[in-house]
C-alpha cells in the first residue's frame, strides 16, 4: 500500500488538493524506504514531532526485515528523506551496509530523542546538524520550573504548551504542525493543521430541534 491507498479522506483525490507540496502523515505511515541503488530499505512506523519547534524530528523506520538485524527500529532524520512521488515511495541515500551501524533501538526500549547524546549520536552519524527538543518549552501546572518534560510527566498527563502556534494541555492538542522543505525537491515535507472545529450556539441548538 501506498499514500493513496491510505487517504482515507480524498485529499490527494485531484490535482488541486494539498499533495505533494503537504501530505497527511497517516497516509505515510507504512511507506516503503529505498536507496537510490533501489534496494528496499524498510519502510516507515511512525513520524516523530518536535512539540517545542513544530517540526518533524525523525521518522522511524524498520529495516529489520530487510537488512537481517533482527525487530530493531531507527530513527531517521526527516531532512535526510525524500518522497519519490513517482514510484510512490520514501527514498534515503544511505548504504544498505551502513544501516547496518545505525543508532538502533528496540521497541520496549526507547532512547531520549531530546537529550544531548542522542542528538549528538544521530548528527554524528546521518551527518546532519540539527538539534530537537533542546529548546526551551513552557510548561504549566507542576512543570511551571521551566524544565523540559520527561516521559513520565507526560504519562502522567501534565499539561504541555509550545512555545510556537502549536500547544497541547492534557491530551488534547491544536494547531500542531509539521514543516520541512516541500516534499519531493529533495527533503520530504509534511503539515498537518488541525484547524478549530465550530459548535452550535444555545439558539442553532434549539431552532436544529425544532
Amino acid at each position: 500500500m501506498s499514500y493513496l491507498d491510505r487517504d482515507m479522506l480524498g485529499m490527494y483525490r485531484n490535482d488541486t488538493g494539498p499533495g505533494p507540496a503537504l501530505m497527511g502523515a497517516d497516509t505515510l505511515i507504512g511507506d516503503d524506504v529505498y536507496n537510490h541503488d533501489d534496494e528496499q530499505l524498510g519502510d516507515i512506523k511512525e513520524i516523530m514531532l518536535d512539540m517545542r519547534s513544530g517540526q518533524i524530528a525523525y521518522a522511524v523506520l524498520s529495516f529489520g526485515g530487510v537488512l537481517g538485524l533482527g525487530e530493531k527500529l531507527f530513527a531517521v532524520p526527516w531532512e535526510k528523506l525524500t518522497l519519490d512521488t513517482v514510484n510512490k515511495r520514501f527514498l534515503l541515500d544511505v548504504d544498505k551496509e551502513q544501516l547496518k551501524n545505525a543508532p538502533g533501538f528496540d521497541q520496549d526500549n526507547w532512547p531520549d530523542m531530546a537529550s544531548d547524546a542522542w542528538n549528538d549520536q544521530m548528527n554524528q552519524f546521518y551527518g546532519t546538524t540539527s538539534r530537537y527538543g533542546m529548546g526551551d518549552m513552557n510548561t504549566m501546572g507542576s512543570q511551571a520550573g521551566g524544565r523540559m518534560p520527561s516521559g513520565s510527566d507526560l504519562r502522567g498527563g501534565a499539561s504541555l504548551q509550545s512555545d510556537t502556534s502549536g500547544s497541547m494541555s492534557g491530551s488534547s492538542m491544536s494547531g500542531s504542525s509539521m514543516s520541512g522543505s516541500r516534499a519531493g525537491t529533495g527533503t520530504g515535507s509534511l503539515q498537518d493543521d488541525l484547524g478549530s472545529r465550530s459548535s452550535l450556539s444555545d439558539d442553532d441548538e434549539m431552532n436544529r430541534r425544532s
